[in-house]
């Protein structure tokens, strides 16, 4: 699966995906074989960390 590059395309893309699918960004980035730290460090690059708690990038 081709995943958005665009940060904030990027950011509505993962958030949906951890909203409706997975249960923690892990299990997200296992499953669409997607570098965890690579991701994170993307949309840090717009403001928004990972929150473990809502399991939702957030600003």
């Amino acid at each position: 699966m081709t995943i958005p590059q665009e940060p904030v395309i990027l950011l509505s893309f993962i958030n949906t995906y951890l909203r409706d699918y997975y249960p923690t960004l892990n299990e997200l980035c296992i499953n669409l074989n997607i570098e965890e730290a690579q991701l994170k460090d993307k949309l840090k690059s717009i403001q928004y960390e990972y929150d473990p708690e809502q399991n939702q990038f957030i600003q």
